[in-house]
């Protein structure tokens, strides 16, 4: 029984040390600034563009190797002296609106921008034009003889 357990411990360990050599370790990226402006603005820019590859992360957060060469373009950028506006357009001039988490209010983004506040006033509408539209059932209930006479005194002690 022991003998089983250590060779099932033994697999195991022998099966992680194979599949941690095949894992390629990231590298990290290591920049200077001249100043903590400037790396704030680096680090602020990594957080609005997004990885083409990822899609759902910024480059900040990719490890991804497009995610490394955008992010030493962007430092690269940084130090010939361009503003944050002109990295943004560099980036959108090269990838596409897709680089940017927020995309710019335009002809093509229209439908990102206003589509679900069209959708759910749409949807709105219908909702209250079918409500409106609906026919309230009445019910017709027949009464006795004895409730009819009743209805009958009510109404004449009404008119009075």
């Amino acid at each position: 029984m022991i003998h089983l357990l250590f060779k099932a411990l033994a697999s195991i360990l022998l099966l992680s040390i194979v599949t941690s050599t095949n894992v390629r370790a990231n590298s990290v990226d290591t920049y200077t600034f001249k100043d903590a402006v400037t790396e704030k603005r680096f680090n602020e820019l990594n957080k609005e563009l997004r990885c083409p590859k990822c899609q759902n992360q910024n480059l900040a957060g990719s490890n991804s190797p497009i995610a490394q060469d955008l992010r030493r373009e962007v430092y690269e950028l940084l130090h010939q002296g361009k503003a944050d506006i002109e990295i943004m357009n560099y980036m959108v001039a090269r990838y596409g609106e897709f680089v940017l988490y927020r995309p710019r209010v335009n002809g093509l983004t229209y439908i990102l921008w206003f589509g679900p506040a069209v959708l759910i006033l749409i949807g709105v509408l219908v909702v209250v034009l079918i409500v409106r539209r609906k026919p309230i059932e009445r019910k017709e209930v027949e009464l006795s003889l004895d409730q009819q006479e009743k209805l009958k005194a009510l109404l004449k002690d009404k008119e009075l």
